[in-house]
């Protein structure tokens, strides 16, 4: 069981893993330092949320892809590719693709049209193109209620990497305590585990400060250092995972022969009320049917037993059904870790005065623990479980549709259809190679490079930048069900499980520290950016453009301060109860702001005949389309984030195509622009971006 130990491998790499998160804090304190030096004596607004426009390559490359690979690539993606299987390789691969669409594409465009006319905003953009405030401020809107869910979704992404990690230091065992105490007394905290609050105080605290303080050039000089220790991370842990595999061949083979498993609740018995409070985690039961067969039943996330209770019900079981899976992890109880943790439960409810043996049951819906042939401490009554579709045939782990999560609703069986039918494989390509061109939070940094030479090696950097990454990640999470079995219903934390799993194997419990900062880093680099997108959306396209356009360098320096420490906050906030599935919810994120800002801002940026009636007819458009796919799934299968597909596409397909729609029906029955606007963006001036320099501080602001 060493394997699937967590916390007891996480106090044997607690120290490094203490000073790996310490060293990582100050650094980036440092940097936010430097950055906000750089702010004094220049153009606030410009240098806050641009960098002054002045990025050079390898900044540039790597800020953009830092930003990209969020904490869905290192905590939601790894956790579908750990449910689905190889099909995720398909279902990623336009990311290959995805910085010559989004850089080639808008990159040279854009970044001409902020520069003429002072835009800091992609509002600032539209709102100036057709000379409309409404635009402007449906556009912040849109901007703000998309990115503030993916905030949500990203600080929890920080709290789980940093739990798995830290959770039986010393260091946070204290932090822990205290948190625990405050929390008593507060019923808003009912329910929230403390240690996932502990961790998302860290992780939440530290990240809104340099941001804060820094501002973009903080900003960007993290995500140097971030993209860099990512691809270092995934390089190290790739090797780790093929040798513990048997290599490709074996893996694949043996993935081949896997049977979905079975999702489902049991009830904790105890033979007696304990006198003291019980908490573990990562339990294995066993039952043994009337023709010897054994079935292992994974406990998922930690369970607590209170005192003075006796039977502990609706807690989470993974029933493992692959014959090959369940030997190989009846030998692993028998190893060291595996008899030294079930010595420290039994300790614990001898301490609790319940008693240590208890007869076996023949009873075929009763799981029980240890998982060897000891006489039974503890006993699952397995409830109601539910199987994927054609749960019974092997190899669905290693061809495409791939294997479909089973519903918790009874009266909606998993799709027979499977994860990645033709058709949303199709809707993915687009969703990864072509929406995530209209990301208002790319955009962004798209305004920001020097000049075009440096546009064109960035997208060169960034193609092969994600190749690095993404192609082994595909290999090392497929292969993580091996090494890691019966973790679907936590798949997030499958990353960091992996990481201490693998070192601590190997006998480099240290290098979990390093490993797990790469996730942490992409965490960190997409809450930056977006905390500085949300707070670019309301000094800018609303206080200064709207409430105050001759406020004063010094009232917009210290709104800018509050704003983004106040929008960090507020999400922070909304963290504490998160939202269940993280890519789930990065997915829906990505394809509504797509549906929203594509077709507008292309048409915007190359069309001089696109007008106010079009273009805002595009965005709702689209809006209103992606939205209703979700609202109709919602109806049809009671999960939002689970959208319906019409026709086999995906919403972000649909929410185009509607956008595409209005744009060319809308758009004949208003009048053209007007002729100066249209000079202004389409006529030639006499500056190409080619010689473009940084703006001097007196850049224009009144635009």
């Amino acid at each position: 069981m060493e394997s699937f130990d967590l916390p007891l491998l996480a106090v044997r790499t607690s120290s490094a893993a203490v000073w790996t998160f310490l060293g990582y804090t100050v650094a980036v304190f440092v940097i936010a330092a430097m950055a906000n030096r750089l702010l004094q004596g220049r153009h606030f607004l410009s240098e806050y949320f641009l960098g002054s426009r002045g990025l050079g390559v390898w900044a540039f490359a790597l800020t953009f892809a830092a930003t990209s690979a969020s904490g869905g690539t290192f905590t939601g993606f790894p956790a579908k590719i750990y449910t689905h299987g190889w099909i995720l390789a398909l279902w990623i691969a336009s990311y290959m693709v995805y910085p010559i669409c989004t850089m080639g594409f808008l990159g040279k465009r854009i970044n001409q049209v902020a520069r003429k006319t002072g835009a800091i905003t992609v509002p600032d953009v539209l709102r100036d193109r057709f000379d409309s405030r409404a635009f402007g401020l449906i556009s912040t809107v849109l901007i703000i209620f998309f990115l503030g869910f993916n905030l949500v979704a990203q600080f929890k992404a920080g709290s789980v990497l940093l739990q798995t990690l830290l959770q039986d230091s010393t260091f946070f065992r204290v932090l822990r305590s205290g948190v625990e105490i405050s929390m008593a007394n507060a019923s808003v905290f009912e329910g929230v585990n403390a240690g996932y609050l502990t961790c998302l105080l860290l992780f939440g605290i530290a990240v809104i400060f340099y941001t804060t303080y820094g501002g973009f050039h903080a900003v960007v000089w993290t995500d140097v250092m971030q993209g860099i220790v990512m691809v270092v991370g995934i390089i190290i842990l790739l090797p780790l995972v093929l040798s513990q595999v048997g290599g490709m061949n074996q893996a694949t083979h043996e993935m081949a022969r896997m049977l979905p498993p079975r999702l489902g609740t049991a009830t904790i018995v105890l033979p007696n009320a304990p006198t003291k409070a019980i908490s573990t985690s990562d339990l294995w039961f066993r039952t043994v049917d009337q023709t010897e067969q054994v079935w292992l039943y994974r406990l998922s996330g930690t369970l607590t037993i209170p005192e003075g209770v006796q039977r502990v019900s609706e807690v989470k079981f993974v029933g493992i059904r692959t014959p090959e899976e369940i030997a190989r992890q009846m030998q692993r109880f028998e190893r060291p870790y595996a008899q030294e943790r079930m010595e420290t439960l039994k300790t614990q409810l001898i301490e609790a005065g319940v008693p240590t043996t208890r007869p076996d049951t023949a009873e075929t819906n009763v799981a029980t623990w240890p998982p060897t042939n000891e006489p039974a401490l503890l006993i699952a009554e397995l409830g109601e479980f539910h199987s994927y579709a054609q749960a019974d045939q092997p190899g669905q782990y290693v061809m495409g549709p791939a294997p479909n999560l089973p519903s918790p609703e009874a009266d909606v069986p998993a799709s027979d259809a499977g994860f990645l039918p033709l058709g949303l494989a199709i809707s993915f390509f687009f969703m990864w190679a072509i929406s995530g061109t209209g990301q208002p939070q790319y955009m962004v940094r798209l305004m920001a490079f020097k000049d075009a030479k440096t546009l064109r090696s960035a997208i060169i950097a960034v193609t092969v930048y994600y190749g690095a990454i993404y192609f082994p990640l595909v290999i090392i999470f497929c292969y993580a069900r091996i090494l890691l079995p019966g973790m679907e219903n936590e798949a997030d934390k499958i990353m960091p499980a992996l990481a201490v799993t693998v070192t601590e194997n190997a006998g480099h419990g240290w290098l979990a520290g390093f490993l797990i900062a790469a996730p942490f880093a992409a965490v960190m680099s997409t809450v930056d950016s977006y905390l500085l997108v949300i707070s670019s959306a309301v000094v800018r396209d609303v206080y200064q453009r709207n409430v105050d356009p001759d406020a004063t360098e010094k009232t917009i320096k210290r709104l800018s301060y509050a704003t983004t420490l106040i929008v960090g906050s507020v999400a922070l906030a909304f963290a504490i109860n998160p939202p269940r599935f993280l890519q789930d919810i990065i997915v829906y994120v990505g394809s509504g702001l797509a549906a929203c800002f594509l077709v507008p801002v292309v048409a915007a940026l190359y069309w001089p005949r696109a007008n106010l009636l079009g273009c805002l007819g595009a965005m709702l458009g689209g809006f209103g389309m992606h939205l209703l796919m979700h609202l109709i799934g919602w109806q049809v299968y009671g999960e939002f984030t689970r959208p319906y597909d019409l026709f086999g596409f995906s919403p972000v397909i649909v929410g185009l195509g509607s956008s595409l729609i209005a744009l060319i029906i809308l758009t004949p029955l208003a009048p053209p622009p007007r002729e100066e606007l249209v000079r202004r963006y389409f006529c030639k001036g006499p500056s190409s971006l080619d010689d473009a320099v940084p703006p001097t501080a007196g850049e224009s602001e009144s635009s």
